[in-house]
């Protein structure tokens, strides 16, 4: 039972992140146009970035719990110290500490420079390709036909949206602050 817990929980988390990033980035380069501004788009924003916190905990926590392969602490959080798939295990625990910098630097956000909070935001694009890695690697989902669509139009979603928000920048000036 807790294999499955631990392979849905691992999806959701996985669908999260794409989700709120995603909406990152149409919100940040206008994609959405007058909607982007919408009070509820940054709300809706930091829930389903605080959601991917929790269902990553729950994936972290069901394999603990599961008696199919032995996770401890040490194999849960100590990138190549377990001895099943050490590499896609090790793709999903970097993830983790990119996933943990960016909530931390938002929620203290007022309390830091705009571009220290830009750089370390940009690692949710480093947090969406690990997970997803982690995903291909250590998952045995890609078998499923609607998980392979999903993660390849999400990822190509994903994509559109990083060359639309680096275009979009390209033909305006910068601010110098």
């Amino acid at each position: 039972m807790w294999w499955y817990v631990a392979r849905s929980s691992g999806l959701v988390a996985w669908a999260l992140v794409t989700a709120s990033t995603c909406l990152g980035l149409a919100q940040s380069s206008r994609l959405l146009r007058g909607v982007a501004r919408a009070p509820w788009i940054l709300d809706l924003h930091r829930h389903l970035a605080t959601l991917t916190v929790i269902f990553t905990a729950l994936h972290l926590g069901s394999l603990w719990a599961d008696s199919f392969v032995t996770f401890g602490p040490i194999e849960l959080l100590v990138p190549m110290s377990t001895t099943w798939r050490p590499g896609a295990v090790a793709w999903g625990i970097v993830a983790l500490y990119l996933l943990i910098a960016v909530q931390l630097t938002s929620l203290v956000m007022t309390r830091m420079s705009r571009r220290l909070w830009h750089a370390v935001h940009l690692l949710s694009l480093a947090v969406f390709a690990m997970a997803t890695v982690h995903g291909i690697q250590a998952g045995s989902d890609l078998s499923n036909t609607v998980v392979a669509w999903v993660g390849v139009t999400s990822t190509a979603l994903l994509t559109f949206a990083v060359a639309y928000r680096l275009l979009s920048r390209s033909g305006r000036p910068r601010a110098t602050t």
